[in-house]
């Protein structure tokens, strides 16, 4: 069950992060504000993917939000530390731009590590009735 609440944590911050670094270095960014963005992307899509199913399982807005935070907030969190660290560690990553092999291969590399790296405070989180356990309530 982590390693399934971490893959979805994963899809949204990836979505998030790789639409910020691709604007950012794109544009020319700097480092600082390329992460910027793609930490602030990242926790847009994490929410927007976890509160999809609870609205339509008909919960109204304010608590779908309210559900989402608590689900996904410490994942998000540590993941995006994580892949903004290892992307901000790869020598040429960020310059590389989205035209790169080393670019993309950094960015893979980098949601991997956060994956492998999150999946045990996910599982920590569940086994308390946290994180995404707040979530399992409202699947059918």
């Amino acid at each position: 069950m982590a390693a399934q609440a971490t893959l979805h944590c994963l899809t949204g911050c990836a979505i998030g992060e790789v639409l910020g670094m691709v604007i950012g270095t794109a544009l020319g960014w700097h480092a600082g504000p390329t992460v910027i963005l793609a930490v602030a992307l990242a926790f847009v899509f994490g929410y927007a993917l976890t509160m999809r199913p609870l609205l339509r399982a008909g919960l109204g807005l304010r608590t779908a939000l309210k559900v989402a935070l608590a689900a996904d907030t410490v994942s998000i969190a540590v993941m995006e530390v994580l892949d903004n660290a290892v992307m901000l560690a790869v020598p040429g990553a960020m310059e590389a731009g989205p035209a790169s092999g080393v670019f993309w291969a950094s960015l893979a590399f980098a949601l991997a590590v956060a994956f492998v790296l999150t999946t045990p405070i996910n599982k920590w989180l569940i086994s308390r009735g946290k994180g995404h356990a707040v979530v399992h309530q409202y699947h059918h």
